[in-house]
């Protein structure tokens, strides 16, 4: 082996170990970037070996970081995480229990629905997995099991719904794939609605089966009443401000009106007024959200630099070419790379938070995607619709990484609010058919892609 594929090995290695010492990821990546920037400085110039790299090497870091913060498309971070942290303190999502609580009533699994529907809701105004399952644990876990629910039933409910965040938009993770790969934030807010919702209403479909089929895993409250028009109006008092909310925010975006950060910046001020309106809003609330933003967004733009050094040094030392002569050396055709990337990105799901997925395997990846013989009909008007139909099916497989025993941290976020007498076990078996139909999901996209490409197309065709 050469010495700059020995130092491209030595860097996963070294990152993967030195994840479990608790040090900050964002400065395991800087430390490991400038560790081995000298060490290949120093092959160079003792060993007569051709790295690359240079005291140059660094100095681009400056300017990698120059373009990080100058970048606009980025300011919708800390907007959506904003609007996000408010809606949570809105009081919406406990109005919404309780009126929907009262229209399905009647159902068996209707509790369950009524968190499934409100996890959706959630995904599309918030996109912060951990502050989703939290919120819906503490809302609805109670009444779930003390009107009989299945243990299993109400944790694996709560767990699935609280992680659609990831990917119904607008969640900022694919504003930061789309970021990384030079790909349109439009493209993949609009790829992201058709998926996202399909995968919420087969949630709602394996619910209301098992209520016909188990009604004894999810049983009808003893006092449960007909819904009268108070009972509709009520949901639609709760469910209108904040579908107003996602339609100014996506709908501006969608129709050319507004920029992703212009449109974040209105989704920051509406859910502000949501929280006005639903009179939760004061001055501990906004310094409490505003406190959530800054370390959310400091969190995510350490992570930036210190990728942004950790890929630098791993491209000049040629990583991208070694890991996409790997992956298209494999005998298993187009769609067997394909299946076995996302395996890959399944399993680092475990180890690593979305974010370090998405700042250094992506970018790392999509060449090797787009070089593959698979093509996808963008209509010709979506551009790489390669691209941003391999984005979806990732996000699906992390939403299904946060969910697998035994490290989904999804699951963890859940244990954590959940009563001394709920086991992981009980997490565990509720989690699995969930599983199960994400992988239907994610199979469906993978033969069916203009479940992806077919809305953007059409929006801007």
């Amino acid at each position: 082996m050469e010495v700059n594929e020995i130092l491209v090995i030595a860097m996963f290695v070294s990152f993967i170990l030195l994840l479990f010492t608790g040090i900050p990821v964002a400065w395991v990546l800087g430390g490991i970037g400038i560790i081995f920037a000298g060490l290949g400085y120093l092959a160079d110039q003792y060993y007569d070996a051709f790295t690359g790299l240079d005291m140059l090497t660094l100095g681009l870091v400056v300017n990698r970081i120059w373009k990080i913060m100058d970048n606009w498309i980025l300011v919708a971070l800390p907007m959506f995480i904003f609007m996000g942290i408010m809606l949570d303190k809105s009081g919406v999502a406990e109005r919404l229990m309780k009126s929907m609580q009262e229209l399905f009533g009647r159902v068996h699994g209707g509790l369950a629905i009524t968190v499934t529907a409100i996890g959706i809701i959630l995904a599309a105004s918030t996109g912060i997995i951990g502050a989703s399952v939290v919120l819906l644990a503490v809302m609805s876990l109670g009444p779930m099991l003390k009107q009989g629910y299945s243990k299993p039933l109400a944790l694996g409910t709560i767990a699935s719904a609280g992680t659609l965040g990831i990917l119904i938009p607008p969640s900022i993770m694919l504003v930061i794939m789309a970021d990384q790969l030079g790909l349109s934030v439009g493209d993949l807010f609009m790829g992201a609605v058709f998926p996202g919702l399909m995968l919420g209403s087969m949630y709602i479909i394996y619910i209301v089966l098992t209520g016909i089929f188990k009604p004894q895993l999810a049983p009808v409250p003893v006092d449960a009443k007909a819904p009268d028009l108070s009972v509709y109006l009520d949901v639609l008092k709760g469910v209108l401000p904040t579908v107003v909310l996602i339609f100014v925010v996506l709908g501006s975006i969608f129709a050319g009106i507004a920029t992703p950060t212009e449109a974040s910046g209105v989704g920051a001020l509406g859910a502000t007024l949501l929280a006005i309106y639903n009179r939760k809003f004061n001055l501990s609330v906004l310094k409490e959200v505003m406190r959530g933003t800054y370390n959310t967004t400091a969190y995510i733009f350490a992570l930036f630099i210190g990728a942004t050094c950790f890929a630098l040094v791993l491209r000049e030392l040629g990583g991208d070419e070694l890991i996409e002569s790997f992956l298209t050396g494999l005998p298993f055709g187009d769609y067997g790379i394909i299946a076995f990337i996302l395996i890959i990105i399944f399993l680092l799901g475990f180890f690593l938070d979305w974010i370090e997925i998405t700042l250094i395997i992506l970018p790392l990846l999509a060449p090797v995607v787009s070089a593959l013989g698979i093509e996808v009909n963008g209509y010709g008007i979506v551009d790489n619709p390669e691209l941003v139909w391999f984005v979806m099916l990732v996000a699906m497989t992390l939403q299904t990484s946060f969910l697998t025993p035994p490290v989904g941290f999804a699951l963890f976020f859940l244990k954590g609010v959940c009563p001394p007498d709920v086991k992981l076990t009980d997490i565990y078996k509720g989690v699995i058919p969930f599983i199960a139909l994400q992988l239907t999901a994610l199979v469906i996209l993978v033969f069916w892609p203009e479940i992806v490409v077919w809305l953007p197309a059409v929006a801007y065709g």
